[in-house]
């Protein structure tokens, strides 16, 4: 009777050795357009019966604001001003607040381990759950900005403008929503933070410049959304100065994608303790 060696039986040790290591290798790493596209759509389904009526109280205390506004200004550079920093104010409500206790908690919970399993770059996560947020602010900027041209009698021709500040202004706040997230050490110090900025939002964005004192107005220029409510006030104006127009958007774009950048460092800083 002849003995077949150990080594090439098929449930042997070496042959179950072998066999995984024919298993164990890995397809290639997913890209980042198709890893952030499926996070996007991911983040917008989980957040779209959550995030509907925070939109609504976003919506309605920006036209409070505006309405309260009325009655102290009538028109003018300071309206156009009023209008567009409460439109960009349901960006940041959203973008900004809600997305730093959304990685807050994700943080705490240990909700960050499941995604750093997932063969998707870093960048995807984030700027997923940006995306989605963001356009959680589209139909609640839109009405504000058409309630406020019409409460201050504002022209309403350059209203497509929003098509860029929404993107733009989105970007800029939501990244820093999610590094206050993702940097805090508690989830209630990232909702504080959140909070804090949203009222930085409101003071320095809806408040005339002109009206503040020069060293607030400094820190106003320190504000991502700034620019994106100049680029908005200035497209009410008879005549728009289209180049200062772009130029704010450019800048917001800029400061957009260094928010995200400094969100995506947060994220790998945080995944990897």
């Amino acid at each position: 009777m002849s003995v077949v060696p150990a080594e090439v039986l098929p449930g042997s040790a070496l042959s179950v050795a072998e066999d995984a290591g024919d298993a164990a290798e890995l397809g290639p790493r997913a890209r980042l357009w198709p890893s952030l596209a499926a996070m996007y759509r991911a983040q917008l389904s989980r957040a779209r019966v959550a995030r509907i009526p925070l939109l609504f109280v976003a919506t309605v205390q920006s036209v409070g604001i505006m309405v309260m506004m009325r009655g102290v200004v009538d028109g003018g550079a300071e309206a156009r001003s009023i209008v567009a920093g409460a439109s960009v104010l349901v960006v940041a409500f959203v973008g900004l607040n809600l997305l730093a206790q959304y990685f807050g908690q994700l943080r705490a919970g240990g909700g960050l381990d499941h995604y750093a399993t997932l063969p998707v770059p870093p960048a995807a996560v984030v700027l997923g759950a940006a995306g989605a947020y963001a356009s959680f602010t589209v139909p609640g900027t839109v009405v504000t900005a058409v309630v406020g041209s019409v409460l201050f009698g504002l022209p309403m021709a350059h209203l497509w403008v929003l098509v860029a500040v929404i993107p733009l202004a989105g970007a800029a706040l939501a990244g820093l929503g999610a590094a206050l997230g993702l940097l805090a050490p508690r989830p209630e110090l990232a909702t504080l933070l959140g909070q804090l900025g949203m009222s930085a939002a409101l003071l320095l964005g809806v408040l005339p410049a002109d009206r503040l004192p020069t060293v607030v107005q400094y820190a106003r220029d320190l504000l991502p959304s700034t620019y994106g409510v100049e680029a908005f006030a200035r497209s009410f104006g008879a005549h728009p100065d289209w180049a200062f127009v772009v130029g704010d958007l450019a800048v917001c774009a800029g400061v957009g994608m260094a928010s995200l950048a400094v969100a995506t460092w947060a994220y790998r800083r945080a995944a990897v303790r």
